[in-house]
This record gives structure tokens, C-alpha cells and sequence, in this order.
């Protein structure tokens, strides 16, 4: 955190500022008066009233910086006197969900008659097989699920949109790959539609399992293939791409077309690495991501493995408060012919075009699905 001025040091800056604010709008204050008594105004009179008028402007944006430098010198040390406060909140959220995690661990390993396994191993070395865990690994990403990810409720709202593609299709047996607590599993039900969850992670499944939800732990490739040809109605991933080497990831869509009957729906949800600012929050905070898919490369892949109109749908737009904001000057500015007021309204195109360029790139959609049918 920056340093903040010393309180004494602001005290005059803002005394200053109001000074030369005042003065500043008392000198236009007598222009005004002065040429409004006269009959005809010459170039000199302008030009009085215009020299007047910046530099009121100008004291303005003094005036301004001082009281927001005030703000946030105030605004400042309140955070920092809360800052211990929010931290230990924090740390102690984090600390409660992995021991409920881990409580809910040791529950169902007493349930099975089976000792619980909380020795984390050495993490192997990535290859083109789905990677081993250890149940202490589920546990502290089921967590971090739970905290970065979002609630089951918030889960089940931005799914839900993806519900129409499989009833207009009909399908009669949907997989979720990576269905994770079985939130589109629910939905699904919901609507009659038969679906099987499938997730490497032990605690995924169970906390899938206690809503009655289908369910199993295993590798996706494997289920795939395990299944008879043109046995599956529908299939969907969630954020679920992202953890896969490419290798393994081509051999799933190979094994998806497989395991879709003609004309099935198949939808891939992952970040979008093409907005900036999902890549660099979302997509590198989770260390078990592998590799981030841009949505053309996702669209291709799709196509190559016997997927036809193969579309890009995108979700999760970051909020309007986050993104750069144009520059609106006012009317008696934009319709001015005076030079400065041009050069002004030109700057203001050039900032207005420069945000919507970055906006373009930064802050778009972070979530994109392809969504494809089974030739």
C-alpha cells in the first residue's frame, strides 16, 4: 500500500486549494459582471472572460485532488486499522471449510470401514493419463471450490441456460465429465432427463451422492470408453478442459463421438483466456489447471472430431463497473468551434477509442461454452 501524505501536509494543500479556488471564481465572477454591462464586446473582453474561465478550470481540478486526496488518506487508514480484521476472517473461513471437508472425509471412510487416507503424496509428474489424487488433495480442492468458485445455487443459475440444448434434442442419457458436486445433474433430473455424473475427486462425487444424484468416481476418458458406441443422449463439461494435458484432451473428444448417437448435443464449458482479465484471475489462481483453450481452438477441435455447427457461446460478462469508462463531454463543449474545445473533443475520441479497445480485449465474457452436435 502506497504512503499516505501526513495529515499536516494535506491540511495546507486543501487550504491552499480552497484559496486559489475562490479567488479564481471571484475573477470570473467579476468578468461576467463587467462585460455583461457593456453594449458590444470586443476581442479583448473575450479573450478576459475565456483567460478567467481556465483558469477557474483548472483550480477546479486543484480543488478536487486535494478533497480526494483527503478521502483517501481517511479511507486508508481505515482499511489498514481493519486490515488484521479482515485478514484473520478470512484465514479463519478457509481454515473452517477444510476441516468440514476433512470431518466429512474421515465420516465417510468410518462409513465405508475404510481408514481414511490424509497423507498427501508427492504431486507425479503431468503425462496424457487424467492425474492421481490423494483423498487430502480432494479435500483441499473441494474447498477452494466452495470459496472461489461459487455457491451450488450459483452453479445451478449459470447452468441453467444450458438446459434447452438437451431437451430440444431429446436426449434420453446425458454425462456430466467433471460434474463435480452435481449441480447440472440436479437440473437436469429436474426436467426428467436421465444423467451420470462422472469426477476423479472422491469428495466431488460424495457431495454429488448425499443429493441422490448418479454418480461415480473415475477418469473421464476411461468411462467413455468403457460405454457401448452411440449409448449417450447428450454430454456435457464444465470447467473441465482446462485441467487436461492436450494429448488427453483430443482422445476425450475422440471418445465423446464415440459414446454420442447421431445428432446428440455435446457442450464444453471453460475461461476464457481471451479475456484478459479472467486469464489472469480465474484461469491462474487454481493451480491444477494445465493449459488455458481459446475459444477457436476449442471450435476447431470440436469440428475435426465429427461435431457439426460447432458454436461459441459466451457467459459470465465481468460487470460494467469494472471496465474503462468513455470520456462524455457536455453539448455546449462537442458544438463549440473554438480550438480548444476541438482539441478537447478530439482527445476525448482518441480516450474513448483507446478504452473500448481495451475493454475489447480485458474485459469481455470470462466463461465461453462450444456447443456442437454429433455428425
Amino acid at each position: 500500500m502506497g504512503m499516505v501524505e501526513p495529515t499536516a501536509d494535506l491540511e495546507r494543500a486543501r487550504l491552499s486549494a480552497d484559496r486559489q479556488y475562490n479567488d479564481a471564481l471571484s475573477t470570473l465572477d467579476r468578468a461576467v459582471v463587467e462585460i455583461s454591462r457593456q453594449e458590444a464586446l470586443g476581442r479583448d473582453d473575450l479573450a478576459r472572460v475565456t483567460t478567467a474561465l481556465i483558469i477557474f478550470l483548472q483550480q477546479i481540478t486543484a480543488f478536487v485532488e486535494t478533497k480526494d486526496r483527503e478521502l483517501e488518506a481517511r479511507l486508508t487508514d481505515r482499511v489498514e486499522a481493519l486490515a488484521p480484521t479482515i485478514a484473520s476472517v478470512a484465514e479463519l473461513r478457509t481454515q473452517m471449510t477444510v476441516l468440514q471437508r476433512t470431518t466429512q472425509l474421515v465420516t465417510h471412510a468410518l462409513a465405508s470401514a475404510a481408514p481414511p487416507d490424509l497423507t498427501p503424496s508427492p504431486t507425479p509428474a503431468r503425462s496424457t493419463d487424467a492425474p492421481s489424487r490423494t483423498s487430502l488433495d480432494d479435500v483441499a480442492y473441494v474447498g477452494f471450490e466452495d470459496e472461489f468458485r461459487g455457491s451450488e445455487a450459483n452453479i445451478e443459475a449459470r447452468l441453467r441456460d444450458y438446459l434447452p440444448l438437451f431437451a430440444a434434442a431429446g436426449a434420453a442419457t446425458v454425462v456430466d465429465l467433471g460434474c463435480g458436486r452435481g449441480e447440472f445433474l440436479r437440473l437436469l433430473g429436474a426436467q426428467g432427463i436421465a444423467a451420470r455424473g462422472v469426477d476423479l475427486n472422491d469428495e466431488m462425487i460424495a457431495a454429488a451422492r448425499a443429493h441422490g444424484l448418479d454418480a461415480v468416481q473415475g477418469d473421464a476418458l476411461a468411462f467413455l470408453t468403457s460405454i457401448p458406441e452411440e449409448s449417450l443422449g447428450g454430454l456435457i463439461a464444465t470447467q473441465m478442459i482446462e485441467h487436461l494435458e492436450p494429448t488427453y484432451l483430443m482422445r476425450v473428444l475422440q471418445a465423446a463421438r464415440r459414446a454420442l448417437g447421431p445428432g446428440a448435443p455435446i457442450v464444453v464449458e471453460t475461461i476464457n483466456p481471451a479475456c484478459w482479465l479472467a486469464f489472469f484471475s480465474s484461469y491462474i489462481r487454481d493451480l491444477t489447471h494445465v493449459r488455458p483453450v481459446h475459444p477457436e481452438t476449442l471450435q476447431y477441435l470440436l469440428r475435426a472430431n465429427g461435431f457439426e455447427r460447432v458454436s461459441i457461446r459466451y457467459s459470465a460478462p465481468v460487470p460494467e463497473q469494472v471496465k474503462m469508462k468513455a470520456v462524455n463531454l457536455p453539448a455546449e463543449v462537442t458544438s463549440s468551434p473554438q480550438a480548444a474545445a476541438q482539441a478537447l473533443v478530439e482527445t476525448a475520441r482518441v480516450l474513448n477509442g483507446n478504452a473500448a479497445i481495451l475493454n475489447s480485449l480485458l474485459f469481455t465474457y470470462q466463461d465461453y461454452a462450444a456447443v456442437g452436435y454429433r455428425v
